[in-house]
């Protein structure tokens, strides 16, 4: 079972990303920030998609699960 994810990170970051983090959407805001959405299959993956946006310094504004879809 997967859980579903929403990342805010500042900047934008570009789609050659969704990649590098496994699959994430990523939309870019006015406001100068990128959302991140996808489904993340347990703790490993998530602690690998954080690792990757500390190593590209995009700065963690938020995260959160979003509501299972049914």
């Amino acid at each position: 079972m997967t859980t579903t994810y929403e990342f805010r990170v500042g900047g934008h970051l570009d789609d050659h990303w969704t990649a590098v983090l496994g699959g994430l959407d990523v939309e870019r805001n006015p406001d100068g920030t990128s959302t991140l959405t996808g489904d993340v299959a347990d703790q490993a993956q998530l602690h690998g998609i954080l690792a990757r946006l500390r190593d590209v310094g995009a700065p963690l504004i938020s995260m959160r699960v979003l509501p299972a879809v049914p």
